[in-house]
C-alpha cells in the first residue's frame, strides 16, 4: 500500500516522524531518571538511522524511476523504442511512466512511417532511369541507383568505392561533366557505338552534418528527338504554307500573263509581272529570314554610341524615345541588337497599336543594360505569352486576311539576346498594350 503513496504524503509521513519521535524518546529517557545529556544523546543515536530510512522510503522511487529512465535513454540514442516503464510506485511517477509509454508509442509510430517512406524512396531512386550518385565529402560512393551502376560500373555495386576512379575510364565527355560543378548537355558515344545524349546536374547539401554532393544523368535523346521531329513537323507546316500562298498566286498570274500574251493584250502585261515580281520578293524575304535565323553568328561585342545608334535605327522603324539615354555607351554587337529591336518595333506596330504609343526605353540597371519596346495594343493571352518566344510559333497565320507570319521575330529576339549572355520577357502592361524587355550585361 506504501508504494502507491504520492510523493507528497511520503514527505509528509517523513516530516511527521522526525518531528515527533525526537521528542517521545527524550521524555522516555528522563522518565527512566537519566539526565537531559544522556536523553539528547539516545535521542540522536534513535533518529540518524531512522532518518536514513525516512530518507530511503521517500526516495527511493524516485531512485528507481531515474535508472529505469536511463536506461531508456541508453535504448533511445541505440535506436529501441520498445522499452517500457513499470506503473508502479507514487502517483505522479505513475503519471510519468505513463506519458513515457505515450512518448516510446509514438517513437515507434514514427519510427515505422519514417522506414517506410525511405523504403519507398529508395524503390524509387533504385528503379528511376536518372542515374543517380551520391558522394560523401571524401568522394566515396554513398548511394548509386541502378541506372547509375549500369552506366558507370557495368551493373556492379559502386557503394563505397572513390568517385574519381570509378570515372576515369569512361569517355572522356561524360567523365569530363561527372569532374564538373555545372549543369550541362552533352552526347556520348558509348562503348557499343551508340549516340546517347544526356543532361548532368550536381548540387551539394548537408547530409549529418557532412557536406555531400548529388549528380544526377538523365539520358535526353529519346525526348530531344521528340522534341526535334515535332520542331520540323512545324517548320514544314510552316513552310508549306507559306511556298503555298506566294506559288498559288505566282502559278494563277502566270498563266494569266500567258493568257494576256497570247491575246496580245500587252498593256496589263506590266502589272501582272509586278505581281509576280512582288510576290517573289515576300517569298525570297521569307526564306531569308529562315537562313538568318539558321546562321546566326557569334556576337562581336563593342562600344556604342547611344545617339549614331538610334538615328540608324530610327530610318528603319518608328519609335518615340522614352526617358534619357544612359549616362555610359552601350557595350554588344550593335548590327545584332537593331536587327532585334527592329523585329520587336515592327511587331508592336503589326499589333494595332497608335504609333504615336510606340516607345522604346533605355535604362543601366547595375551591370545589366534594359532595353524596353513598349506598344499599347492588345497585349497577349496567357497561352500566347508562354509560347511567343518559340521559334515557328505566330498568331498572325490564323487573323483572316493576313499573309502570315514567320513565327520567328520574337524567337531571333531571344536568340540574340541569350548569344550576348542576356535574356527577353514578355509582359502585358497596366492600361493595355506589351512590354518587351530585353537584359544584356554590360561588363566588359
Amino acid at each position: 500500500m506504501s508504494a502507491h503513496l504520492s510523493l507528497r504524503a511520503r514527505a509528509l509521513l517523513a516530516l511527521g516522524a522526525a518531528a515527533v519521535v525526537p521528542p517521545l524518546v527524550i521524555l522516555g529517557v528522563r522518565r527512566m531518571g537519566l539526565d537531559a545529556g544522556i536523553a539528547l544523546t539516545v535521542a540522536v543515536l534513535v533518529m540518524l538511522p531512522l532518518i536514513a530510512w525516512l530518507a530511503a522510503f521517500w526516495l527511493a522511487p524516485l531512485l528507481k524511476l531515474t535508472r529505469a529512465l536511463e536506461g531508456a535513454v541508453l535504448s533511445y540514442r541505440d535506436g529501441d523504442f520498445s522499452l517500457n516503464l513499470t506503473g508502479a510506485g507514487p502517483r505522479e511517477l505513475i503519471a510519468l511512466t505513463r506519458l513515457h509509454a505515450d512518448l516510446g508509442l509514438a517513437l515507434r509510430e514514427q519510427r515505422q512511417h519514417l522506414a517506410q517512406r525511405e523504403l519507398l524512396l529508395d524503390t524509387v531512386v533504385q528503379n528511376t532511369p536518372v542515374a543517380l550518385v551520391l558522394t560523401a565529402p571524401s568522394e566515396r560512393i554513398a548511394i548509386a541507383n541502378l541506372a547509375a551502376r549500369q552506366l558507370l560500373g557495368d551493373g556492379r555495386s559502386l557503394t563505397g568505392l572513390d568517385f574519381g576512379t570509378v570515372i576515369a575510364d569512361l569517355p572522356e565527355t561524360l567523365r569530363e561533366a561527372l569532374a564538373g560543378d555545372g549543369d550541362r548537355l552533352f552526347a556520348v558515344t558509348l562503348p557499343d557505338g551508340s549516340e546517347e545524349t544526356f543532361h548532368h546536374s550536381t548540387r551539394t547539401f548537408r547530409l549529418q552534418g557532412q557536406p555531400h554532393r548529388l549528380r544526377l544523368l538523365r539520358r535526353m535523346t529519346r525526348e530531344l528527338s521528340r522534341a526535334e521531329v515535332a520542331t520540323w513537323k512545324r517548320v514544314i507546316r510552316v513552310l508549306s504554307h507559306e511556298l503555298n500562298n506566294s506559288l498559288a498566286p505566282i502559278s494563277s498570274l502566270a498563266h494569266s500573263g500567258a493568257e494576256l500574251a497570247r491575246r496580245g493584250d500587252t498593256e496589263r502585261l506590266p502589272q501582272v509581272l509586278a505581281s509576280i515580281g512582288e510576290r517573289a520578293t515576300h517569298l525570297h524575304a521569307f526564306l531569308s529570314g529562315y537562313a538568318s535565323f539558321a546562321k546566326l553568328p557569334a556576337p562581336r561585342r563593342d562600344t556604342v554610341d547611344w545617339a549614331s545608334f538610334l538615328n540608324r535605327l530610327a530610318t528603319l522603324g518608328e519609335f518615340n524615345l522614352d526617358g534619357e539615354l544612359p549616362a555610359q555607351p552601350g557595350w554588344f554587337d550593335a548590327a545584332q541588337i537593331e536587327q532585334a529591336l527592329l523585329n520587336l518595333i515592327k511587331n508592336a506596330h503589326e499589333s494595332g497599336s497608335d504609333p504615336d504609343e510606340i516607345a522604346l526605353r533605355l535604362a543601366q540597371v547595375g551591370s545589366e543594360l534594359r532595353i524596353e519596346v513598349l506598344d499599347r495594343g492588345p497585349g497577349m493571352s496567357e497561352v500566347v505569352l508562354a509560347q511567343a518566344l518559340l521559334p515557328f510559333y505566330s498568331t498572325k497565320r490564323s487573323e483572316p486576311g493576313s499573309q502570315g507570319g514567320t513565327g520567328l521575330g520574337l524567337a531571333l529576339a531571344r536568340e540574340i539576346a541569350e548569344a550576348h549572355d542576356g535574356r527577353i520577357a514578355l509582359s502585358n502592361r497596366d492600361g493595355g498594350g506589351l512590354r518587351v524587355v530585353i537584359s544584356l550585361p554590360q561588363a566588359r
